[in-house]
């Protein structure tokens, strides 16, 4: 399924840094510190990305972590209690995601990157679990790449040839 492109331009993006690193290059001279910044970007209203930004400096690291996770934004699909349409485990390196549906009042229950990218992507509804790695830029990415393979019914629905109704039950 080949994904759109969604113009960042138009949408009024909230950022959350999910990390800060202190990264070391030793060179002939000495050590050559600089900052990774792992950052999550969304409109709280179905869309969100990640992006990683590196520099000299923190704020500069931030910054350039925001510019690549807006170019990476993916929109998400939500039914009507502000949950996922379905359960889906997302996979990204040694990290995986559980995602589960959620009823009305259930609220977020997410460990600390996990709950980053759903509440940027504006879910207020989910159970999750992270499996595997706890490298924090492959478990914002496992989350990712699983609210990318979400699908409504109707997209179910047009892929099988039928109706929302034989698809739902």
């Amino acid at each position: 399924m080949r994904q759109e492109r969604i113009d960042a331009s138009q949408l009024e993006l909230n950022e959350k840094v999910v990390s800060i690193k202190r990264v070391t290059k030793v060179v002939k001279g000495g050590r050559n510190m600089r900052f990774t910044a792992l950052v999550v970007v969304g409109d709280g209203n179905g869309h969100v990305g990640a992006g990683l930004g590196k520099a000299t400096e923190i704020p500069e690291a931030i910054r350039k972590g925001k510019e690549d996770a807006a170019k990476n934004l993916i929109n998400v699909a939500l039914d009507e209690n502000e949950s996922i349409t379905h359960d889906f485990i997302g996979k990204f390196g040694g990290a995986s995601v559980l995602l589960k549906k959620a009823p009305e009042g259930t609220g977020v229950i997410a460990g600390g990157p996990v709950r980053a990218v759903i509440e940027m992507a504006g879910i207020k509804n989910i159970r999750t679990k992270s499996l595997g790695s706890n490298n924090k830029q492959n478990v914002v990415l496992a989350t990712i790449d699983g609210l990318r393979q979400i699908k409504t019914p109707e997209a179910v629905a047009k892929l099988r040839g039928k109706s929302v109704e034989e698809i739902v039950g």
